[in-house]
């Protein structure tokens, strides 16, 4: 008897794996979640939407295109939106990528790159990271081929840390043939403080073959309504909108979306706060010995090896983000939980 078969390309492509389970929400560094409650307004705005959610979304997403429009000084048909900016990478090399193409990225990277990429049948060319955790930019440039569609930069980079530097990412677009769309992927802009990094919208405005990738995940603490969005030329982002689900976005996390962004002071704030406690776990972890890439994000790597398996078992009851054989991203989470974090991996250090 033949039983239905789901397309081949699915036969070597892993299932995302979420981040572990924690003994409490609070002991969770595995995710690169916010640890603070929403902003301001947030839950105000989101309830209201509670009561009508007997009626279909705003399919044109309008209240947070605009929003977005006045907060970048550029058009709402600039703006391409999902539930999460993963799912904006998704419908973006769905609506680029086909059998016989080719996509290039960093890695390691963002495990989600090769995921999405494989699923549209086209083949995956993947640059190791330099020794220092950064993009080999000169490397990736090489790897462009007359079959190169696109190319993924992740700054600052998942799961490691360091940016692009500004200079690199425009010598790398000077390179690159305009025909290849180069998707920067700044889902953590926001926790940047180093003044050379690259600039996503910087990078939109010189070319037109940029795609800015963001979302409301991180900085702006809204991982469970999954709302992100594309920054590109209009043609662009209306490709992306065409290979996305009708009614992505609802007005429940619309709604949380935009009041988010009205509470800028508020988010400032929070972000500098987490920018903080990074600085002082990088100084502890470094004080303990470890070596770690200069991370710009709201997480540290600690680049285990072998050993990264066993380490994410032994931080218990912190839950860590192991990636076997490579390393440890531990994300920034409140000071209390941090410190237990920091205490064992003290211990780690002492006992090996």
């Amino acid at each position: 008897m033949t039983s239905p078969r789901a397309r081949r390309a699915l036969d070597e492509i892993p299932v995302y794996r979420p981040g572990k389970a924690a003994a409490s929400e609070d002991h969770k560094l595995s995710s690169n979640e916010n640890p603070y409650d929403p902003l301001p307004g947030v839950m105000e705005r989101a309830a209201v939407e509670l009561g009508r959610i007997n009626r279909y979304p705003d399919a044109g997403t309008t209240a947070l295109y605009a929003a977005l429009s006045a907060k970048l000084g550029l058009s709402p048909d600039h703006f391409a939106a999902s539930t999460g900016s993963v799912a904006v990478l998704y419908a973006l090399l769905n609506a680029h990528l086909e059998a016989g193409d080719e996509v290039v990225y960093a890695w390691r990277s963002f495990e989600a790159y090769p995921i999405a990429a494989d699923l549209t049948g086209a083949t995956t060319v993947r640059v190791p990271l330099r020794t220092d955790a950064t993009h080999d930019l000169d490397a990736m440039a090489a790897a462009v081929t007359d079959r190169t569609r696109v190319v993924l930069v992740c700054t600052p980079n998942n799961p490691t840390g360091p940016v692009v530097k500004a200079a690199d990412l425009d010598r790398f677009l000077a390179t690159v043939p305009e025909r290849v769309l180069v998707v920067v992927d700044e889902a953590y802009v926001e926790f940047v403080r180093d003044a050379d990094a690259a600039d996503g919208l910087a990078a939109l405005a010189a070319h037109d073959n940029v795609v800015v990738l963001r979302t409301f995940s991180k900085a702006y603490g809204l991982a469970g309504l999954r709302v992100g969005y594309a920054i590109a030329r209009p043609p662009v982002a209306e490709a992306i909108r065409k290979a996305t689900p009708p009614f992505a976005i609802t007005d429940l996390s619309q709604a949380a979306a935009v009041a988010s962004l009205e509470a800028e002071a508020e988010l400032a704030e929070r972000v500098e706060a987490i920018v903080q406690e990074r600085h002082a776990m990088v100084a502890a972890l470094r004080d303990q010995g470890w070596e770690l890439p200069e991370t710009q994000a709201n997480f540290v790597w600690l680049p285990l090896g072998d050993d990264a398996m066993d380490f994410a078992a032994w931080c218990d009851p912190v839950s860590v983000r192991p990636f076997a054989g490579d390393g440890v991203r531990v994300s920034v989470g409140s000071p209390a939980v941090n410190a237990v974090f920091l205490d064992r991996a003290a211990a780690w250090r002492k006992e090996h």
